[in-house]
């Protein structure tokens, strides 16, 4: 007799609880049922399969998870079941879930769990954070295990490049390379030298699995773009070249994404674009995907819980936050923020939140303003106060846990995001070199102080 089609939804019990969930989607996204379905066994010819090992709430987690939504998991209970679950269900869409819902009040618990039940991406990216966030949260660690791996880790360090053309070969400029801060020295040092090809004057500047990528910078007046990228591994200290976009393009913003880089918008010939390549660094190559809701080109980007975000001024003073949604290949509308006479310059994030930094009204860019998007709740709150934004420090700002690093000529200055706003937590050496920077953290190799970043004199 042929066999009868398989149902497209089954019936799953855990705990006494019954669960209608789409076949398709367990056996693409769930090791376990994958396994379960292809075996043949009596169990998936049965009127309901039975998962005794687990939690009802913490599968109803998985599903939700699976389905594309985003449940707030606060309490430490909801958390351990979804650990339990990604395990035993074997199941990478939750485990990058739990990874992107890391924090500082969540971490050491997330890390725990990760390593008594084998998730080692999870246990290993919980490690990180913690190692980045200091002794307070490895103090909070039960294993000792884990708390060797903790230590055994470096924490990413601050990263910074300033405004350079590519240099002729015959002449030697020392102030072409990239600087990182010194914390415990209160100094910048230089990490490696910028190849002669490079140009950083309105390049895009990511980093992508502890890898600096440059690409899409310009040389002379004409703006004629540098031809290759460029790839840093501090790991080897070595620069590799890379093919760039097939669309030639400068003061775009790159960003290093879901195993990718993004290179957003931009200009070729003093017009903007509107469209969006990908990079596959395993590959080798670029393809367009979604192209904006409108050209740009210097947009602010961001990632918060896993995903993409990018800014765009619109007309009646409106910031417009999008998001890029990879499975559908679109930008989708997120929020929108009017403020007379003041747009959003750059944009970080924080757990579920976006911080847009805009300038003051008349083009004031000397007092900037914040603005913090919930994303769970779409509700926009003004930061109290104004920041002092000398020479651009605040559009420099980088998150690492829940420090905000920026960064100028003068000071670099480190902001504790708590309360609903940013507390001044202390002050460190200011960049040695003047020009535009653009900032980002990469995580270094044991004993590599580099010498101190020249000064040069100030244009």
């Amino acid at each position: 007799m042929p066999r009868a089609p398989e149902a497209p939804t089954v019936q799953v019990r855990v705990d006494d609880q019954l669960f209608q969930a789409e076949r398709a989607l367990l056996v693409e996204h769930c090791g376990f049922f994958r396994g379960l379905f292809r075996s043949g066994m009596l169990e998936t010819r049965a009127a309901e399969v039975r998962l005794g090992a687990l939690s009802a709430a913490g599968f109803h987690t998985t599903l939700q998870v699976l389905r594309g939504e985003r449940p707030a998991l606060a309490a430490d209970e909801e958390l351990l079941q979804a650990v339990e679950c990604a395990a035993f269900l074997q199941a990478p869409v939750l485990a990058r879930f739990l990874e992107y819902s890391l924090t500082s009040d969540n971490c050491a618990l997330l890390c725990d769990a990760a390593a008594v039940f084998g998730l080692h991406d999870v246990f290993h990216s919980a490690a990180l954070f913690i190692r980045d966030g200091g002794r307070e949260l490895a103090a909070e660690l039960a294993l000792p295990e884990a708390r060797a791996y903790v230590a055994a880790l470096r924490p990413s360090s601050y990263v910074a490049v300033s405004t350079h053309t590519p240099a002729p070969g015959f002449l030697e400029d020392a102030s072409r390379t990239v600087c990182y801060l010194d914390e415990e020295e209160d100094a910048w040092r230089t990490l490696a030298a910028l190849p002669l090809e490079a140009s950083t004057l309105l390049a895009g500047v990511a980093t992508l699995g502890n890898k600096l990528y440059i690409v899409g910078g310009v040389r002379g007046a004409s703006k004629e773009v540098v031809e290759l990228g460029f790839c840093y591994d501090p790991e080897g200290g070595t620069w590799r070249e890379f093919p760039s976009p097939h669309q030639p393009r400068y003061d775009m913003a790159l960003a290093g994404f879901n195993g990718r880089l993004y290179a957003i918008g931009g200009e070729f010939q003093r017009t903007p674009m509107s469209s969006v390549e990908s990079y596959d660094p395993a590959a080798g190559c670029w393809s367009f995907v979604a192209d904006l809701p409108q050209p740009a080109a210097g947009v602010p980007c961001a990632q918060a819980r896993g995903r993409l975000f990018v800014c765009l001024w619109r007309p009646a003073d409106t910031t417009a936050v999008v998001e890029y949604a990879v499975k559908a290949d679109t930008w989708l509308p997120v929020a929108e923020l009017r403020r007379s006479q003041s747009y959003g310059h750059c944009m970080v994030a924080h757990r579920d939140s976006l911080y847009v930094v805009r300038n003051g009204p008349k083009d004031d860019f000397l007092h900037c303003a914040i603005d913090c998007l919930n994303l769970a709740t779409g509700q926009w709150t003004a930061l109290p106060g104004q920041f002092v934004n000398s020479k651009g420090a605040l559009f420099t700002a980088v998150v690492r846990g829940d420090t905000v690093y920026t960064v100028n000529r003068m000071f670099t200055l480190l902001y504790a995001i708590e309360g609903g706003t940013w507390r001044l937590l202390r002050e460190k050496a200011g960049f040695p070199r003047p020009g535009s920077l653009q900032t980002f953290l990469l995580r270094l190799p044991p004993g590599t102080p580099g010498p101190g970043a020249p000064t040069t004199p100030e244009l």
